[in-house]
Order: structure tokens, then C-alpha cells, then sequence
């Protein structure tokens, strides 16, 4: 389930919750109970191998075998 980030616009404190995304805009009530709450924009991590992409072939088209 994703995780969304809240900031309390009366205590200024952050949090996360996890919802459906269907009630990701739905409003959210901060721990110390304040209603008064705004969605974040998070950056988005997505998993991987973390390796980089394979470097092309030197030479051309075909790595250089068939361009003399």
C-alpha cells in the first residue's frame, strides 16, 4: 500500500500514512488530532539494480567489425 506525506499546517508536525491510493487526497488528521492538513509531493523511489546502463560499443553500428 503507498505511503503519502502530511504536514500539519496547525503544529507543523510531518507524518506518513499508508492508504489506498483512491484516498490518497481524502483528509488526513495529524497524530496530535489537528485536521488542518495538506498532501506533500514526495519524490518517488523505484527499486533496481542499481548498476548503470551497459556502455554502447565503440566503433560504430556494430562495435567496429564491418567499418574497416
Amino acid at each position: 500500500m503507498p505511503r503519502y506525506e502530511y504536514r500539519c499546517r496547525t503544529c507543523a508536525a510531518t507524518f506518513e500514512l499508508a492508504r489506498p491510493m483512491a484516498d490518497s487526497s481524502a483528509p488526513a488528521v495529524c497524530p496530535e488530532g489537528h485536521e488542518d492538513t495538506v498532501k506533500l509531493l514526495s519524490a518517488v523511489a523505484v527499486g533496481g539494480t542499481g548498476s548503470a546502463p551497459a556502455a554502447a560499443p565503440q566503433g560504430g553500428c556494430c562495435g567496429g567489425g564491418c567499418c574497416g
